[in-house]
C-alpha cells in the first residue's frame, strides 16, 4: 500500500462516486483538494447547489471516509463548501444579468396547466433550500404573479439612479408587469413593444447576486420565448404539462420551438395526474396520468416528478400564499421541493460533464 499524499489521495478519490450527481467526484470536481498530515487527511468538497439533500451529502462523506480509511488513512476530516454550479454566458449575453448564475424557464405548451403554480413554488423551494432566487414573471398578457404572491414585503420602487427594486415576497425578489397595471386593465401590445419591457426587466432590474431567476413563460412559442432567447442565456426550460394528449402534443411543439433557439430542456413536471379525495382517499385519473413521464423517456429528457390535483394548491394561489409556505410540512410541498432539488440537479450535471471553463461555481454566502 502506497503512502498517502495528495497525489494518492486524488487518485483514491476518483473511484468514489458522487450520490447524487451519479459520478466519480474527481471528473465531476466535487473534490476540490486535500491537506495531508502523516496519516491524517483533511479533504475538500465543492458540493454544487444548495438543494443538494442532506442525507446524500452525509452518504458522499461516508463514502470518502471509508474509502481513505481503506487506503491506510487514520483520521479523515471531510470539510463540503454548498456552491452554485453554472455555465459563464456568451460575452455578448453576460451584461445584462452579471450577478444571476443560472436562469430558468418555465414554460408550457398551452394555458391553464399550472404554470405559474409551478414556477412560484420551484422558486420559493429552491429559496427555502438556501439558494437565493429571483422570479420574473414575463407572462405580459396574463401576469398572474401577484394574485398568488399576495401582498410583498418590499414592494417594487424606482431607486435613485432610476432602476427598478425588485419586490420581495417570501425572501425572493419579484417582477412583474402585474405591479406597474391596474388589475382589470388589459396589456394589448405588439412584439416589439414586449420585446423592450423584457429588456427593460431585466438590463434595468436591480436583481443582484441571485442562485437562480426563474422565469416563468407565457404559454405557446411567442414573443416573449423569442425574445428572451435573444437578450440572456437561459440555462435551460422546464416543461409543465397535465398528462392528457391534448397537453402533450402543446408541449412537443414548445420543445421544438426551444431546440431552434439552443436552449436545452432540464426535463417535464406534469401537473394535475391524478386526484386523491380528502374524505375517502379515493384515486381519480382525471385527466389520465403518466403522459409527462412517457414524454420524457420517448425524447430522453429528466422526468422531474408529477404534483396531484389539490384544492389547497389552488387555494394557497387564489388567496397570495402558495402551497411551500401555506403548508411547508405536506406531501405536496415535499414534492415541489423534491423537484426542485431534481431541477438544481441537472443543471449541476450539465455543468460539471462540460470541460472545464473558469469560472464554474459560485460560493453561497
Amino acid at each position: 500500500m502506497s503512502a498517502l499524499d495528495q497525489h494518492r489521495v486524488k487518485e483514491v478519490l476518483s473511484s468514489v462516486q458522487d450520490p447524487a450527481l451519479e459520478q466519480d467526484i474527481v471528473s465531476y470536481r466535487i473534490y476540490k483538494g486535500a491537506e495531508v498530515s502523516g496519516n491524517d487527511v483533511l479533504v475538500q468538497l465543492e458540493i454544487p447547489t444548495p438543494a443538494y439533500p442532506r442525507p446524500l451529502r452525509d452518504e458522499l462523506e461516508k463514502r470518502v471516509v471509508a474509502a481513505l480509511t481503506d487506503a491506510g488513512a487514520g483520521n479523515v476530516t471531510v470539510m463540503q463548501e454548498v456552491v452554485t454550479a453554472f455555465t459563464p454566458p456568451p460575452s455578448e449575453k453576460s451584461a445584462m444579468l452579471p450577478g444571476v448564475k443560472n436562469i430558468i424557464a418555465i414554460a408550457a405548451g398551452k394555458g391553464g396547466v399550472g404554470k405559474s403554480t409551478v414556477a412560484t413554488n420551484l422558486a420559493l423551494a429552491l429559496e427555502r433550500h438556501g439558494a437565493k432566487v429571483g422570479l420574473l414573471d414575463a407572462d405580459v398578457f396574463g401576469p398572474s404573479l401577484p394574485q398568488m404572491l399576495g401582498n410583498p414585503e418590499r414592494p417594487a420602487s424606482a431607486t435613485e439612479d432610476s432602476k427598478i427594486r425588485p419586490a420581495l415576497h417570501f425572501g425572493i425578489e419579484v417582477i412583474s408587469v402585474g405591479f406597474f397595471v391596474d388589475k382589470g386593465e388589459a396589456v394589448v401590445w405588439r412584439g416589439p413593444m414586449v420585446h423592450r419591457l423584457l429588456q427593460q426587466f431585466l438590463s434595468d432590474v436591480e436583481w443582484g447576486e441571485l442562485d437562480y431567476l426563474i422565469c416563468d413563460l407565457p404559454p405557446g412559442t411567442g414573443d416573449v420565448q423569442l425574445s428572451l432567447s435573444q437578450l440572456i442565456p437561459v440555462t435551460g426550460a422546464v416543461m409543465v404539462t397535465t398528462p392528457q394528449e391534448v397537453s402533450i402534443i402543446d408541449v412537443v411543439k414548445g420543445i421544438a420551438m426551444f431546440e431552434k433557439v439552443e436552449i436545452p430542456i432540464l426535463g417535464i413536471i406534469e401537473n394535475m395526474s391524478e386526484y386523491v379525495c380528502p374524505s375517502c382517499g379515493h384515486h381519480d385519473e382525471i385527466f389520465s396520468r403518466g403522459g409527462g413521464k412517457r414524454l420524457a423517456a420517448e425524447i430522453e429528457v429528466p422526468f422531474l416528478g408529477d404534483l396531484p390535483i389539490d384544492t389547497r394548491i389552488r387555494f394557497g394561489g387564489d388567496a397570495g400564499v402558495p402551497m411551500i409556505e401555506a403548508a411547508p410540512d405536506s406531501e405536496n410541498a415535499r414534492r415541489f421541493m423534491d423537484i426542485a432539488t431534481q431541477v438544481s440537479l441537472v443543471i449541476a450535471k450539465r455543468v460539471l460533464s462540460q470541460p472545464r471553463r473558469s469560472p464554474r461555481l459560485a460560493v453561497i454566502r
